[in-house]
């Protein structure tokens, strides 16, 4: 009987974190969450910043309840995370100043001045990124134009879970699915795009070296081994360490002709592609090729997702009606259809200091009624991302030249399963969910591959689908 591999999965997200233990068996992977820990943003006079510092502290935490839970045998470690966002280490390698939230609103209106510099058609023929004021180069632009000592005395940049990694190995390194998502990135060279560092002051020579799922980032530091109370060596390896890298690496993909929606704080819509498709048409249409597992690309478009959810459940909590999901979920199945909508894009719905209320805003100022309590609110949600899904998935098909058939969706977003019949509904598509933890599982194929236990991706998917259920819906 072949020994059980543990292996140790960071899954870090915009409201949260785990840590989440897999063990396999040479047929199945079985996952097991050892520790969640919240996140988001801190708010210090009006800037949005992430605690690194304590985030690193959960991982620890982490680490040493994987540690017990295994009598120490813990195969490797790895980390994924949120995009765009980064650290910067100063020549003493000392974090130089806090890491900004994407959502932070020094980014505002700086889109046309980077235009004024570069025009959109030559940063997206170089990146193939979508247009989005919190992607790096917008970031880094601000650093220039606000901060511009931060870049002068820089000697590293590390996005987020490349500065997590260099935290537990001292070592320094840009994973390439996480770079992608920069905006600074050649998907097609897969090399930076140095015209672009130039046109904007940015110093290229910030930059790590570029590394690749599978690739080991290093072995954790000895210092951390003792505090931690770690025996072995434990080598932290690179996944697709943007956590859609690693969510689309799980995903039970089968046909040319699947499409995939993972769902969380933001929906992603797309297809794994080979190849990157980077003309006029999908400049038109704001669509992105981001890096996936084993030199794919996922050609996909960003929405915002379950975040209106999620702030609408934050303002509730604040006004004490202290409601569950699920009775959002039931409350809104029994609303009214189709009273309200919304788009989730819209620039109000980024960072709104009461989502509600910003919500029927939206409705007055767009001559709708306005939804009355909490059912109607999460419904006219619901509605509003499938419909969205629906337009992308047309978008899509025209870009890509063929027609969908399945939309596998994942993540935490399938356990509202509204959304899920929504979607089907919407789209007339056959729907299949899971799994859910689709990105701590991702996380693992590629550490299983990297120690030789599966051979690449497609038997990766394989191994998923012999491990978790799937539900399926069909358009109504």
């Amino acid at each position: 009987m072949k020994p059980t591999v543990n292996l140790l999965a960071f899954d870090l997200g915009a409201s949260s974190g785990r840590a989440i233990l897999g063990r396999y068996d040479g047929k199945t992977i079985a996952l097991e969450e050892v520790h969640k820990f919240s996140n988001g943003p801190d708010q210090i006079h009006g800037n949005l910043y992430w605690d690194m510092l304590r985030l690193f502290s959960e991982i620890k935490k982490g680490l040493q309840k994987a540690m017990q839970l295994t009598d120490n045998q813990i195969a490797s470690v790895a980390v994924d995370t949120w995009g765009v966002d980064y650290g910067v280490l100063d020549q003493g390698e000392n974090l130089l100043g806090q890491t900004f939230h994407y959502r932070d609103k020094r980014t505002d209106g700086l889109l046309d001045e980077i235009f004024n510099k570069v025009s959109p058609a030559a940063i997206y023929q170089k990146t193939g990124i979508q247009f989005m004021q919190l992607n790096t180069i917008v970031q880094l632009y601000a650093d220039r134009k606000y901060r511009p000592w931060v870049l002068d005395n820089a000697k590293s940049l590390l996005f987020v879970p490349d500065l997590l990694n260099y935290f537990l190995t001292g070592q320094k390194s840009n994973e390439h699915t996480i770079s992608s998502t920069s905006q600074l990135f050649d998907p097609t060279e897969a090399c930076w795009a140095k015209e672009l560092f130039t046109a904007l002051d940015i110093p290229l020579d910030i930059m790590s070296p570029l590394i690749f799922p599978g690739d080991t980032v290093g072995q954790m530091t000895a210092g951390l081994k003792e505090e931690l109370g770690v025996k072995a060596d434990l080598p932290v390896i690179a996944v697709g360490s943007h956590d859609t890298a690693s969510a689309v690496a799980a995903t039970p993909l089968h046909s040319t002709r699947d499409a995939y929606l993972s769902s969380g704080t933001w929906s992603l819509l797309g297809m794994e592609l080979e190849a990157p498709i980077i003309n006029e048409h999908s400049l038109k249409e704001n669509f992105t090729n981001e890096c996936g597992v084993g030199n794919t690309v996922r050609f996909l478009k960003n929405i915002s997702g379950l975040w209106l959810i999620q702030e609408c459940k934050r303002s509730w909590d604040r006004a004490g009606l202290n409601i569950s999901y699920d009775q959002i979920t039931q409350a809104a199945a029994a609303a009214q259809p189709f009273k309200c909508s919304v788009d989730p894009n819209d620039a109000r719905f980024l960072s709104p200091s009461d989502m509600p209320t910003a919500i029927r805003e939206y409705c007055q100022s767009t001559n709708q009624p306005q939804p009355e309590d909490y059912g109607e609110m999460a419904r006219c949600i619901y509605e509003s991302l499938a419909k969205s899904y629906e337009t992308t998935l047309g978008k899509l098909e025209g870009l890509v030249g063929h027609t969908v058939d399945t939309i596998h969706m994942v993540g935490g977003g399938i356990q509202a399963e509204l959304l899920c019949q929504f979607t089907a509904d919407s789209t007339r598509k056959r729907v299949v969910t899971g799994p859910i933890e689709a990105t701590a599982m991702g996380n693992m194929l590629v550490q299983l591959m990297a120690k030789g236990e599966i051979a690449n991706l497609s038997e990766g998917r394989e191994l998923v689908s012999r491990s978790v259920p799937l539900k399926e819906y069909l358009p109504r």
